[in-house]
């Protein structure tokens, strides 16, 4: 649906968000991105913008512009999705609305012209011919290989989920009406050219799609036109409309975005309730009843009051606590990215290799920003009194095909073990290689189990 702006308090319109532009030439601009590691390639994405300006001036901020006439570059970016890629992909077995949306810009608002069923190529390119209708296909990166590789990057660099659409707009046609998204945008202009609106007052952070209607929106404070190679960043809730310009080719964008529900007050939701878990164990008036009739009540008060005072046991404890117990949001991260980029279609990391670990070997942590390791309530435990484990998960064997589609299974991989394995494990995770005869275990039995444990998984590696 589309989001119109609210107003602000005094109905006046808020001065324009500063959208730096910049003009980057050929000379000294590489023509790929760099993969070496996730801040390489972040570094790359944004590049000549610094990344401790981009954080310290941009982020959650203002848009940036940056335009860049680099031909190899405008190449590369063509790469990574065209128009003529959608006849080999339909043959895959794409369907409308779960891979793919066709949709138009009707009096200010959006119209769905989506067919039933599988899409077939003849015809979405008669509607995108004939009823200038845009081409939304969903979550390209299960079906390209560099969008793969781009986007596992990224969710290593923000540790956040990384999701995209490719937009194609035949000539002088709109596919949405101004809007906004609860994500920050990356925009990569893949084909053509596309012409940009951004508006002012924004949605600050946005999250929810409730904001207010206003039929009419002003004036864009920004306007400018994207080609291959080009790049634009904007915030979270900042209103935006885009179009291709009549009499050129059509144009292709992908939108790469991320930092959906990643907010403090996610984060605090998320942690909260293992933090009351905890505390009530050792504070009695916690566990004590609530009043009787309490949900009949109007008046809330006194409640308010008691809450208040539990609230502040709760800061204090926070303060001294050393470990905060994520409930879902880092299981639910690990188990819905990408996995590791391998190369190819159908590509997975299933079994391990290298040398079986032993008593006298010499390991190391391999794919660590595919891992989390955190501690939960033994799940094998019905009783409210059972024992805390450690979880590891990680996103090795994630299956890239459903990979931000929502309503898909997803299934988590990994292993739990006793408390009593922490400082052992902190050892594998804090030490470039470590021998085995090292790790802080009573028994070399418990070691040599541990280290064969995360080799079965392909978490370590023998040097």
């Amino acid at each position: 649906m589309p989001k119109k702006v609210k107003p602000t308090e005094n109905g006046k319109e808020e001065g324009p968000v500063p959208c730096k532009q910049v003009k980057v030439e050929a000379a000294g601009m590489p023509s790929t991105l760099n993969f070496d590691s996730p801040s390489a390639l972040f570094e790359s994405l944004i590049s000549p913008i610094k990344t401790d300006t981009f954080f310290k001036e941009f982020w959650e901020q203002k848009p940036l512009l940056i335009q860049r006439d680099d031909p190899a570059l405008g190449i590369y970016y063509r790469s990574l999705f065209r128009l003529a890629d959608l006849k080999s992909l339909c043959s895959w077995g794409l369907y409308y609305g779960r891979d793919i949306n066709v949709c138009r810009c009707v009096n200010g608002k959006k119209k769905v012209l989506n067919k039933d069923g599988k899409v077939h190529f003849l015809q979405l390119r008669k509607d995108f011919d004939q009823k200038k209708t845009t081409i939304q296909f969903h979550q390209p990166q299960r079906f390209k290989d560099e969008l793969w590789k781009i986007q596992e990057k990224l969710e290593c660099y923000f540790g956040s989920l990384v999701g995209s659409n490719v937009y194609i707009t035949p000539p002088g046609a709109q596919g949405l009406p101004p809007h906004y998204d609860d994500v920050e945008v990356f925009i990569l202009q893949l084909e053509g050219e596309k012409h940009w609106r951004l508006y002012h007052p924004t949605v600050p952070l946005a999250r929810e799609y409730s904001v207010e209607a206003e039929d009419r929106i002003g004036h864009p404070t920004h306007e400018f036109t994207l080609k291959p190679g080009d790049l634009l960043y904007f915030p979270r809730g900042t209103i935006h409309q885009a179009d291709t310009p009549p009499g050129l080719a059509h144009s292709t964008h992908v939108t790469i975005s991320t930092y959906q529900n990643n907010s403090w007050g996610d984060f605090l939701l998320d942690t909260i309730s293992g933090l009351v878990f905890d505390t009530a164990k050792e504070h009695m008036e916690l566990r004590a009843g609530i009043p009787r009739q309490l949900h009949l009540q109007v008046e809330t008060t006194t409640v308010a009051t008691r809450l208040s005072g539990f609230l502040r046991m709760l800061a204090d404890r926070l303060e001294s606590t050393k470990e905060l117990v994520s409930s879902d949001m880092k299981k639910d991260f690990v188990t819905s990215r990408l996995p590791p980029y391998y190369g190819g279609y159908g590509a997975e990391l299933s079994t391990p290799g290298g040398k079986l670990p032993r008593l006298d070997s010499i390991v190391r942590l391999q794919f660590k920003d595919h891992i989390i390791l955190t501690v939960g309530p033994d799940q094998d435990q019905s009783d409210q009194t059972r024992e805390e484990m450690i979880y590891i998960y990680h996103s090795l064997k994630n299956r890239r095909e459903t990979h931000m589609m929502g309503n898909e299974e997803t299934e988590s991989h990994g292993l739990r073990f006793p408390l009593s394995h922490m400082d052992a494990l902190k050892q594998i995770w804090n030490s470039s290689t470590i021998s085995v005869k090292d790790l802080k275990l009573n028994t070399d039995e418990e070691k040599e189990s541990l280290v064969l444990s995360l080799w079965t998984e392909c978490l370590i590696q023998v040097v």
